[in-house]
Order: C-alpha cells, then structure tokens, then sequence
C-alpha cells in the first residue's frame, strides 16, 4: 500500500444500526493490516464511539443528515475520520468521566475511550459545516517514509 492512500470511505445515514456497517469495514481493514487482536478490539470501540457520537450528538439522529468515515494510510498511521453534518461541539466542555461527580453519567465516556485507546485524536470543524473527528493509530511493523 501508498502512504496516503485512502483504504475505505462509507457514507452512512444517521441511523444507529449503520454503525455495524462501519465495524465490517474496519475489521476488515484492521485485519488486512495486521493489528493484533486485542489492538483491533481497542480501535473498534473507538471508531464505534466516534461514530455513535456523530449520529446522536452532532446529527442528532436526523436520517436526512449523513456521517462519513475515512480509513486512509499515512506513513507508519492509519488515519480514521469521522465527519458528521451538526453544528459542532468544543470537547473541552464535556465533563470527565472520572470526576466523581460524574462517574454515574452515560454521556462522555466516548471521547474518554477515543483519547485512551488512540495514538491521537483532532477535531476540526469541515468547512462546509459539521465536526470531524481524526483519529490516528500507529501501524504494527510500518515504517514512516
């Protein structure tokens, strides 16, 4: 494979049951590029989180709104993006889930599980509007070139 190559692009509804459409093609993808099992197990909360997040927080589970997912390569990283149709969000507003105050809370363990179990994660607001969430994940036995 090409560094900067693009793998896999899905363009889902906002619907909740597209999420296993997503988890198909990246265990696919995870496989074909040798990530371990409990590596593929990690990535694959956080794209499932990612994913989820985009439906209900930035498209509010409007099925006429889209949410779209990029896998490309990138030297030694594969590079996921997850880009929704809302109107944004500031990350640094979302409560930690391992305040005290919050640990009996369902919102905002996904970012938290995004950051653990990724190398890194961005988010940017499209220029057409929207929020896209990039996530990067070295690549076992890679080299950067």
């Amino acid at each position: 494979m090409r560094d900067n190559e693009l793998l896999c692009h899905l363009d889902i509804g906002s619907r909740f049951e597209n999420v296993e459409l997503v988890q198909v093609m990246l265990a696919d993808a995870l496989d074909d590029l040798g990530f371990d099992d409990e590596s593929r197990h990690w990535i694959e909360v956080a794209v499932r989180e990612a994913v989820a997040n985009a439906i209900k927080h930035g498209n509010r589970q409007d099925p006429g709104k889209r949410v779209e997912v990029d896998l490309s390569l990138e030297g030694a990283d594969l590079v996921i993006q997850v880009l929704d149709q809302g109107e944004g969000f500031e990350p640094e507003g979302v409560a930690d889930p391992l305040d005290p105050v919050n640990l009996m809370r369902v919102n905002g363990r996904g970012i938290f599980f995004m950051q653990r179990f990724m190398d890194s994660i961005d988010y940017d607001r499209a220029p057409g509007g929207g929020t896209v969430v990039t996530m990067r994940k070295r690549v076992p036995n890679r080299e950067s070139t």
